[in-house]
């Protein structure tokens, strides 16, 4: 294991168990932006074109965004990977498929070819969670902002391409995806050693060893992760055949 140094990162320095509620993120940029996005999404005359169910959706994933960028979630993040796992999730599979859905109005446009939006969102999250990049990330802001946009950018192609597919081929990429996130999961878990350096002192003042945080963070992505994709497979398939029941009703003779 490489000698320990002082990772700091967007969300600061690793806090211990005694100031973590405290660290809220006060970044001007960022809360900038949020307070823009949020006049914009609460005039309705800025979202007229959006349904009532998009507009929510949109909401939704501002409050989302809130939570994991200026919350005390955000600071933990940086002591445990397990935290920036779950950080990394929900923005896969909350925040995006959320924007899939609210942002349909404008993005209709947008081409979303299915499949290689499914290879594009698997590179990328797996990119990021290699060693190298992901310490890459921690140590600088403009390649932690990179991180978390390409994430969300390459999922919400995803969920948008998804979206736009027959239930057949979207049910195959999610399948797909399910099995590389399960994948790359159990290949962070059985690692025998720590591999992220900047979690291998940040979690001891927990009492938490670096490579148990790994552990976890590894069956957080591989469990969760892979049962949220479930949940979109189960839903696409109900009304999927929702859609069937509903076409042989009507060619029923009368």
């Amino acid at each position: 294991m490489d000698e320990p140094r002082r990772w700091i990162p967007y969300c600061g320095e690793a806090p211990g168990p005694e100031a973590w509620l405290s660290r809220w993120n006060f970044d001007p940029v960022l809360g900038a932006c949020l307070l823009l996005l949020a006049m914009a999404l609460w005039r309705p005359a800025a979202v007229q074109s959006a349904t009532a169910g998009q507009r929510r959706s949109l909401r939704l994933a501002w409050a989302v965004t809130v939570l994991l960028y200026v919350s005390p979630l955000c600071a933990l993040s940086s002591a445990f990977f397990t935290i920036r796992v779950v950080h990394h999730i929900a923005l896969v599979l909350a925040v995006a498929p959320l924007l899939a859905h609210g942002m349909a109005p404008w993005l209709h446009r947008l081409p979303a070819p299915l499949w290689s939006s499914t290879a594009i969102a698997a590179m990328t999250f797996w990119t990021w969670h290699a060693p190298a990049p992901y310490a890459a990330a921690l140590s600088s802001t403009a390649i932690y902002a990179l991180m978390q946009l390409t994430l969300l950018a390459s999922a919400t192609a995803f969920w948008l391409a998804v979206r736009r597919s027959a239930p057949a081929a979207a049910l195959g990429a999610i399948l797909v995806t399910t099995v590389q996130m399960g994948l790359l999961g159990a290949l962070i878990t059985f690692a025998v050693r720590p591999l992220y350096a900047p979690h291998f002192a940040s979690t001891l003042s927990w009492g938490v060893a670096p490579l148990q945080d790994q552990q976890l963070a590894g069956i957080t992505m591989w469990a969760p992760g892979s049962i949220a994709y479930l949940v979109a497979a189960m839903w696409i398939g109900w009304r999927w055949m929702r859609a069937e029941r509903g076409r042989g009703s009507v060619a029923e003779p009368a």
